[in-house]
């Protein structure tokens, strides 16, 4: 079962020759974050691989979503004053959300610390990141509530803002895809600064400071919107097609072609225009009633189509033209907006996120595992394979 073949023998070959290169140009980052995690690196010990420390990030945030889950399946129950979900739930995600963002910091620097970075280590990492983009937001949802006809956010504008979030960590992979480099997203370091005072606000405050118009009648949330939106249209994409351009003129793009540098964008924009049919199409409204489910549906969807392109990037091999989920998702987007499925859309949509989540977490592992032997290391342990 767990044995089963994801990665072709050419993208293996190719994982054999992959060289890391990213620039970091983001001052929060470079001036502020990284000499803290400097601090924090020296205190890991030296048997700990690299890859726990990442997946031990990645199981804080998911435990983190869950906790909040149980509180606020439907996010609303920040939308009454006081709120339904505890305070020290509030200051638990600023903890897990700081220690996972420390953790995400220093797994690199600690990969390179113990002499044990491997193209593994970089996958796992991406990958991992791809799922957890979409769950940072989701657990940041419950926070300012849903839309209760006086305060909160409509679900519909939870969708554009995850969907605006997840873009911009595709720009960054499809950047890299064409030039070779990872241009660290500036987003990332401040999103997660933002995060950390959003729930120590909550905490300490109340959800009430998300029921108050801040300035001119804009609520916090409204102006964190319009900055995520100013910031993807003005500067994220904007430098991600300036980086792409300067390695045209500098003759160092990867691909040559105007259709191999599209090819990764085909498959997560026909998901993501499904995906908004389902939305605006639905009979039964089914982003409304199932907001919290759907949307996990989403995140899990992306990471699995951008993790096929993390991977062709980094082996130097062309993606899929189309993604075998598109043809599954298509099928139910069709019956339910046609309304074959009637009042039975909640519990396929149910089923189906189920099966999405199974057949990707399956993914992980076997790809997980079958880089592991080629490359005869171990996922969560330093030391080596031995040879058969």
């Amino acid at each position: 079962m767990w044995r089963w073949r994801y990665v072709s023998g050419r993208q293996l070959h190719g994982f054999r020759h992959y060289k890391y290169s990213a620039v970091d140009t983001n001052p929060l980052s470079v001036y502020i974050m990284q000499p803290i995690w400097n601090k924090i690196i020296k205190i890991v010990p030296l048997w700990i691989a690299p890859n726990l420390l990442t997946f031990s990030g990645f199981v804080m945030i998911l435990f983190n979503y869950f906790l909040i889950s149980f509180y606020d399946w439907d996010y609303t129950a920040s939308g009454t004053s006081p709120g339904l979900v505890p305070t020290w739930v509030w200051l638990f995600s600023a903890f897990t959300t700081f220690c996972a963002y420390a953790l995400d910091s220093i797994d690199g620097k600690h990969a390179r610390r113990t002499q044990s970075s491997s193209p593994l280590g970089e996958l796992f990492d991406h990958g991992l990141d791809s799922w957890a983009t979409s769950i940072f937001v989701l657990s940041f949802f419950s926070v300012c509530s849903r839309d209760n006809g006086k305060t909160g956010v409509s679900v519909y504008t939870m969708y554009i803002y995850l969907s605006i979030v997840l873009f911009n960590f595709m720009c960054s992979h499809w950047e890299k895809y064409n030039t070779g480099v990872l241009f660290l997203p500036w987003g990332y370091d401040i999103s997660q600064v933002v995060l950390i005072a959003a729930y120590l606000l909550t905490g300490t405050v109340g959800v009430e400071v998300w029921q108050k118009p801040l300035l001119f009648g804009y609520y916090i949330t409204d102006v964190l919107v319009i900055l995520l939106i100013g910031f993807s249209l003005f500067l994220s994409f904007p430098q991600t097609l300036y980086n792409i351009h300067r390695a045209h003129l500098k003759k160092t793009l990867k691909n040559d072609s105007l259709y191999e540098g599209l090819l990764p964008l085909v498959s997560p924009v026909l998901l993501f225009i499904l995906l908004t049919v389902w939305v605006v199409l639905s009979p039964n409204n089914i982003l409304a009633k199932q907001p919290r489910l759907f949307l996990w549906m989403v995140g899990v969807a992306f990471s699995n189509v951008i993790c096929k392109v993390i991977m062709c990037q980094m082996s130097s091999t062309r993606p899929e033209l189309f993604h075998w989920f598109l043809f599954p998702l298509a099928l139910v987007v069709y019956a339910a907006v046609s309304g074959l499925l009637g009042s039975m859309e909640e519990a396929v949509l149910g089923v189906f996120t189920a099966l999405l989540t199974a057949a990707h977490v399956h993914y992980g592992v076997c790809v997980g595992r079958q880089l592991s032997e080629h490359l005869n290391i171990y996922i969560f342990s330093l030391k080596k394979r031995v040879q058969e």
